[in-house]
């Protein structure tokens, strides 16, 4: 009986031990967060951003900011990049005009690379020359060195294996008349690539040549005035029919004794092209361009020693006319060094620093 009541006892304490157990542990186990996955579906996560990866890549450089980008126009871009790239020298080059790979000479002034636009002057060989010898002859690249302006001998065209170059200047000369070459053509593109390449003061671009060339001087004058601000013909003859444009200087050179070029006009003493040609006077040139550009009619004349200066006054446009007359002079480039050297009735007269002084005198209105 005792027994029993000892054994009742017993598991009557067992089980309130239990109990009490089983409490705390459930208390306990509210206050602790819970393991397990929620089995109620939930938003997944927002992806995640990815940082642009020129901002995050050190070798390559971050763009930059379109607002903060000052706009830079093509014509500007060029002109920076030739002023990095110039460098004063003389360079042999090439422009394909016309199915032909045309040449030509380019001299670049100590000058050149700087942020001043530089005049440009291109001299036009005589017939069966070339652009060394108009070069060596006109003694135009230590000017430009001087007076800081850039120049470009072209050279004409001939047949394969032949030196004898010609320019079409009309009714003259040679090779290029005969298939009737687009000098014109030529030279306004020889302009348009050396502006694309060179700080040229596009209002500061004059040309001058000697015989063949002084008449393709007259024809560029009479075809290209829209680029030339002045010509310098030396014994040529305008023998095409001329209509300008726009205003072009004039300052031309002759010889009264050149019997290639007739001062008087004519048929040439002394020719070595084959085509029959009948040049027009110097007066005559001198009479179109000065009524062309406003001049008054009659010219101030000065005379020193052989040298007659006439300049046609008061021209329209700030444009000018000016005749240098050598008496007794024959076919040459004034005081010229190299080939065709100067004759004693030069007296002085240098055709290169008289067209010089004359070109920075007139610029295209």
């Amino acid at each position: 009986m005792k027994r029993n009541r000892f054994r009742h006892r017993w598991l009557v304490l067992t089980l309130v031990l239990t109990v009490v157990l089983i409490a705390t542990a459930c208390r306990a186990n509210a206050r602790r967060p819970s393991t397990t996955a929620p089995t109620v579906p939930t938003t997944p996560p927002a992806p995640t951003r990815t940082v642009p990866v020129e901002i995050a890549t050190p070798t390559r450089p971050a763009p930059t900011a379109t607002i903060a980008t000052p706009r830079v126009t093509p014509a500007a871009t060029a002109t920076a990049s030739r002023a990095i790239n110039a460098k004063p020298g003389d360079y042999e080059q090439s422009l394909n005009f016309g199915g032909r790979e045309r040449r030509y000479l380019l001299h670049l002034p100590p000058s050149i690379g700087g942020a001043q636009p530089l005049p440009l002057v291109i001299v036009l060989h005589g017939g069966a020359n070339t652009p060394e010898m108009a070069e060596k002859m006109s003694g135009m690249s230590p000017k430009a060195d001087s007076a800081g302006f850039i120049v470009a001998y072209p050279q004409g065209t001939t047949t394969p294996n032949d030196e004898l170059y010609t320019w079409n200047a009309g009714n003259c000369c040679g090779y290029a008349l005969d298939n009737n070459v687009d000098d014109v053509g030529f030279i306004r593109a020889l302009i348009e690539k050396l502006q694309a390449e060179y700080n040229i003061a596009s209002k500061r671009i004059f040309l001058n040549g000697i015989s063949n060339g002084g008449m393709m001087a007259y024809r560029l004058g009479c075809e290209l005035s829209d680029k030339l601000a002045a010509i310098a013909p030396i014994a040529g003859a305008l023998n095409v029919e001329c209509k300008p444009a726009q205003p072009v200087s004039v300052v031309a050179f002759h010889g009264t004794n050149d019997d290639h070029v007739l001062y008087e006009g004519g048929e040439p003493i002394t020719k070595a092209d084959p085509h029959p040609r009948v040049d027009n006077s110097v007066a005559y040139a001198m009479s179109f361009w000065s009524q062309r550009d406003g001049c008054a009619p009659t010219p101030k004349r000065e005379e020193r020693g052989l040298i007659i200066r006439d300049e046609y006054t008061n021209c329209a446009n700030g444009t000018g006319v000016l005749l240098f007359t050598i008496k007794g002079g024959p076919h040459i480039w004034p005081l010229s060094r190299g080939f065709f050297m100067t004759d004693p009735p030069a007296q002085g007269l240098s055709a290169t620093d008289a067209m010089w002084e004359f070109f920075k005198k007139h610029p295209k209105p």
